[in-house]
């Protein structure tokens, strides 16, 4: 497993997670295929299981399936707070943390910016009291970049979360050379593009050369193309089928694409 420096502790953080947008918010039928997700990444070593009160159902799954599990300990939980005012935000956290089981929260973020002057102040208060280990900032479009870049030279913080792929590449830009400047760890959002990436590619062979850097799915394929830069720290493609944790995980293989490579690579896709 790659792993990737967290700027503000030097704690090593494996470059693959798991997002929990919609493929968590389930009942407990669906249970026992969660249960093999989140067996597949920890027994390859990956950590970060990333969710949020917006995710409906997805935090208490989260919690509810670690609850029964050897590693439960073993991973790297982040959350959000996504609400406006002190009080919401204190309210909505203390149940983020009792869903997912948590007496001390590894990462809590404010989703999507949401009332972040209110909350920044009180995620500093709970992180130095040992309540949260890291604090962040999250979004999840392109025209939010400026502003995150903004935050990033006035705020310290210990990690920023935002979209980036091969086929959205805004973030290339600025805002991962300002996370670095800033010694702050980025965490990656939509990956696939919600899926619209394998939309476009649906049918379609992978490059015969692909196999030079150990890529035999187009999963991994995408997912190589994000991690060769050098300010990703971690990427949180969501899913709920093992195969599919599996492919994510494959990406880790091998060798990694140099600059040429990944230009290459989105000239072959014509993205």
């Amino acid at each position: 497993m790659i792993k990737r420096i967290i700027p503000s502790s030097g704690e090593l953080l494996p470059v693959i997670g798991l997002g929990t947008w919609q493929t968590f918010d389930v009942d407990a039928s669906a249970f026992s295929g969660l249960k093999q997700v989140l067996t597949v990444m920890h027994t390859a070593g990956a950590t970060l299981v990333d969710s949020s009160p917006m995710y409906g159902r997805s935090e208490q799954v989260v919690g509810d399936i670690t609850a029964g599990m050897p590693a439960r300990n073993g991973f790297f939980y982040a959350t959000k707070v996504w609400t406006t005012g002190l009080q919401e935000g204190i309210k909505q956290m203390k149940a983020s943390m009792q869903k997912m089981q948590r007496q001390t929260m590894d990462l809590m973020q404010i989703h999507n910016l949401t009332d972040w002057k209110t909350h920044l102040p009180q995620l500093r208060r709970w992180k130095e009291e040992g309540i949260i280990r890291y604090i962040g900032i999250t979004h999840y479009t392109d025209a939010s970049h400026e502003e995150l870049e903004k935050i990033l030279a006035s705020e310290k913080l210990d990690f920023v979360q935002f979209n980036y792929s091969i086929a959205a590449r805004h973030a290339e830009k600025r805002l991962l050379d300002a996370a670095a400047a800033a010694g702050v760890a980025t965490l990656i959002n939509r990956p696939f593009g919600e899926g619209k990436l394998f939309a476009a590619i649906k049918g379609k062979a992978l490059p015969p050369w692909a196999k030079e850097m150990d890529i035999d799915n187009w999963a991994a394929f995408f997912l190589k193309y994000i991690i060769a830069h050098p300010a990703v720290t971690c990427v949180i493609p969501a899913t709920r089928n093992p195969a599919h944790m599996l492919d994510n995980l494959k990406s880790v293989e091998g060798t990694l694409p140099n600059e040429a490579a990944r230009k290459k690579m989105i000239a072959d896709c014509r993205f």
